[in-house]
């Protein structure tokens, strides 16, 4: 496929990227949504935003209303909401009864969800706090309850309002709340108050550290070269937006075609390559395998013109010629992580509608290419957001990394936001951190523009899904791609989740090996050999099958416990060619000399 590799900061596309005024290029579904707008208009929304955390009121007062007119003309359902929540109500107060008389026992755990490990100690199991804990485990049944089946009520709307309704309650929980609290009551008895004392000056501290912008102490703790990221190996070229890193070869031969791996610039790639332990980068280089990385820049307001595509002709399309170049191969087996997944299904499409053969397999990890069922990240995707998010990018240039990392950890506030303040703030407790808690912490900014293609191609559109997306003047189609893929889900997923990732087997034409494995979006990809923990199920459909239902697939495929990598380090050998002597790091006569060592400059930005 024909490409233009342009390297030096001092080229065209530089000087178009910081033509400031330059909208975003919307793909063929929505042309006019961006199109620049009155300066004042920008001004009011973007100031609207950042009021509200970054979502559009207007949107949220829009949910309200279409799910208010449609209940209020549904006395059905309004009469089936009230005859369930009268018997939640009636069990409640038996159970209260039965507790208060007898001093009984009640768990609020069993009427709990499964992820929800709130009222899990054995403390809420004791009158009055059971009955606090399931009282609010009925608020939230009824909340449920009035924003499901609303006949007419738009469904994002419905999941809007939930959304926004789990917070409000999670804000008032039991659990959030000293003297509602058994586990710091308890805590607070035998500490004499101490570990509200503690509290208070953890809560000093942190507040200092966010107005001076520092990682916290523990997370500091974790340098990329020192702590993690020290799988060795050089940069062997660097464009504007990527430098491309050759790991050094531990076995004393390696497979012919390299692996290429593609990750989220969402976050920083070193994901893939943290503690020697757990790094994806060295258990694959241990096995024989070739591997090169993108470590992507992380953007300042001046790259605010940066789109999509750019990531693709100046991160992907580099290392794939990289890697070709040093290894003497012909062909690359690439793999993509979350959003690099699907930039590497964009590619692997185009590509294939060229006949170009540069890839030999396609390995997506928590990767989405269908975003109809996209999760709770996309509940706010809509053309109020957009605009507000739009102007609000307007003004500054990027999103900025706390409001990204705000924005996920509000998807699991239980868990990343209201436990760790109930630990750090009421039990007085150290925090404790570890590497891929570090990795998180350690965020990255997006591009104004490519930001907003993001969304409106994937998460409003599903273009890429439909065949909207064109990238270098043609329309791409996901059909087209032939070669086998791999692709991993993960149970808990609350990004991309699984279901969503599955589609893959309905919009290609590939044999597709599918392994689903329990963890979340990172816990359940950086899954080491040796973990007790963890399990998969795993099994093949070829191009020529039927295509499978998700929930049919689970049924039949084989479970298998342990981590998937084995599994998936032994299909790689099957397509990866025979062994032979390891390639240099780097190449300077095919213009790839290797540079500085790995980790690199970029992911210190």
């Amino acid at each position: 496929m024909a490409a233009t590799i342009r390297t030096e900061p001092g080229d065209m596309r530089i000087d178009l990227r910081n033509a400031i005024d330059a909208p975003p290029v919307a793909p063929a579904s929505d042309r006019s949504s961006i199109m620049p707008e009155d300066p004042v208009d920008r001004m009011v929304h973007a100031a609207l935003g950042s009021l509200h955390g970054g979502f559009s009121p207007m949107g949220l007062a829009e949910a309200w209303f279409d799910w208010m007119i449609h209940l209020s003309v549904s006395p059905g359902r309004i009469a089936q909401i009230g005859v369930e929540t009268c018997a939640d109500m009636t069990d409640l107060a038996s159970r209260a009864a039965g507790m208060a008389l007898a001093e009984g026992h009640c768990s609020p755990c069993e009427h709990s969800l499964p992820q929800d490990k709130r009222f899990r100690a054995p403390d809420w199991r004791q009158w009055p706090f059971a009955l606090f804990a399931e009282s609010h485990l009925a608020s939230e049944r009824a909340w449920m309850r009035m924003t499901e089946n609303v006949h007419g009520a738009t469904g994002h709307h419905l999941r809007m309002l939930r959304f926004v309704g789990r917070q409000a309650l999670d804000l008032v929980a039991p659990s959030n709340h000293p003297m509602t609290n058994p586990e710091v009551l308890k805590a607070t008895v035998a500490t004499g108050g101490m570990n509200l004392m503690r509290g208070a000056a953890f809560a000093q501290t942190d507040l200092a550290r966010l107005l001076r912008h520092e990682r916290p102490d523990a997370a500091a703790a974790y340098t990329p070269g020192e702590t993690v990221a020290m799988a060795p190996g050089k940069v062997v070229h660097r464009t504007h937006l990527a430098e491309i890193i050759q790991y050094a070869p531990t076995t004393a031969k390696t497979h012919r075609e390299p692996i290429v791996i593609v990750p989220a610039w969402i976050m920083k790639y070193y994901i893939l390559d943290l503690s020697p332990a757990n790094s994806l980068v060295k258990h694959l280089v241990d096995e024989g395998f070739t591997v090169f990385m993108i470590s992507w820049r992380n953007p300042a307001p001046e790259d605010r013109n940066l789109g999509l595509d750019d990531y693709r002709t100046d991160g992907v399309l580099p290392a794939f010629a990289a890697a070709r170049a040093i290894t003497g191969s012909a062909s690359v087996h690439a793999v993509g992580y979350c959003l690099g997944g699907t930039l590497l299904a964009m590619t692997a499409a185009a590509l294939a509608q060229d006949g170009d053969d540069t890839l030999k397999t396609l390995t997506l990890l928590a990767a989405q290419t269908d975003f109809n069922e996209a999760g709770e990240l996309g509940l706010f995707i809509d053309e109020s957001q957009l605009a507000v998010l739009d102007d609000m990018m307007a003004e500054r240039g990027v999103l900025e990394a706390s409001q990204m990392a705000g924005t996920f950890h509000m998807l699991r506030s239980n868990d990343l936001i209201w436990s760790r303040l109930i630990r750090r703030y009421l039990m007085g407790e150290p925090e404790a951190t570890t590497d891929i808690i570090a990795w998180s912490g350690d965020a990255t900014r997006l591009p104004y523009r490519m930001h907003s293609e993001y969304l409106r191609w994937f998460y409003l559109g599903n273009d890429l899904a439909e065949g909207r997306v064109r990238l270098d003047g043609k329309q791409v189609s996901l059909e087209d791609i032939r070669k086998p893929i791999f692709a991993v889900g993960t149970e808990w997923d609350y990004v991309a989740p699984w279901r969503s990732v599955f589609k893959i087997h309905q919009l290609t034409g590939a044999d597709v090996t599918f392994a689903l494995t329990n963890g979340g979006h990172n816990q359940g990809i950086v899954s080491q050999p040796g973990r007790k923990d963890r399990h998969f199920r795993l099994l093949t459909t070829r191009a020529a099958d039927r295509r499978p239902d998700p929930d049919a697939w689970a049924r039949t495929a084989e479970l298998h416990s342990g981590s998937w990598w084995p599994a998936w380090f032994a299909w790689l050998a099957t397509h990866a060619g025979p062994y032979e002597a390891p390639p240099p790091l780097g190449r300077a006569d095919a213009g790839f000399p290797a540079r500085e060592d790995a980790p690199g400059t970029y992911v210190h930005g």
